[in-house]
């Protein structure tokens, strides 16, 4: 028997992995650099569309966007407090956490605005489309690998510790760009002998974070889930 398609997962789908890829790829190619903002605002919107989709006037829905909301702010408030040593942040840690704990959608949207938030601190840039959408498609996959699936930490731990390596792969993507305002796999492989060391701590901060976090945020959140029943689909 064939299953039903979810159009409402369909649109997410497409805006996630398709709308927002061609978004920043037309900013690099067409848009000169002080445009990223407009780039950034875009995909603001598009990221929170899936959410509003299926945002209706009941408690439910607006518990899961309060939920979201606080988590949010969390992730941006623990970026800020380790902002004195670089590279070693929980931001990674925290949207992995609620992709866990509250599923694919939930975790792409933390990924992408905590990035967007926090980036108001840490300084705007044409850096920051890309750590949206690489930080939500890590909560993304947090969130379809584990949510609502028997897991244990270590393999938390192993994705968090590869996430760590993503990001970094990604990121270099723009250092490249930057650089030379076109992209070249030379270039690309010098970057990231030259980023190993920053590709280290990334790992390295996930695997402490996660290690740290996970149980504690992870029995409230779930609680909560439980209890206002709330995320019931990815």
């Amino acid at each position: 028997m064939v299953k039903k398609i979810n159009i409402k997962n369909l649109i997410f789908y497409i805006i996630a992995f398709a709308i927002i890829p061609l978004i920043i790829a037309i900013g690099i190619l067409f848009l000169p650099q002080k445009n990223y903002a407009v780039i950034s605002f875009c995909i603001a919107i598009l990221c929170n569309i899936p959410f509003l989709l299926n945002f209706e006037k009941s408690k439910t829905n607006t518990r899961e966007l309060v939920l979201i909301s606080v988590m949010v702010v969390l992730t941006v408030v623990s970026r800020l407090i380790f902002s004195p040593i670089p590279s070693f942040k929980p931001i990674t840690a925290m949207v992995i956490i609620t992709g866990v704990a509250f599923g694919a959608k939930a975790g792409y949207i933390t990924g992408a605005m905590s990035a967007l938030l926090s980036d108001i601190f840490f300084g705007q840039g044409p850096w920051t489309p890309f750590q949206m959408l690489i930080w939500g498609i890590i909560g993304f996959f947090a969130g379809l690998l584990f949510c609502n699936k028997k897991i244990r930490l270590w393999q938390i731990i192993i994705y968090g510790i590869f996430s760590g390596i993503v990001f970094s792969l990604v990121m270099d993507i723009w250092t490249v760009l930057a650089m030379d305002n076109s992209f070249t796999f030379l270039r690309y492989g010098e970057v990231l002998l030259a980023s190993i060391p920053f590709m280290a701590i990334y790992a390295v901060s996930n695997l402490i974070f996660i290690l740290l976090l996970t149980k504690p945020f992870m029995k409230k959140l779930l609680r909560i889930k439980d209890k206002f029943g709330v995320f019931g689909k990815n």
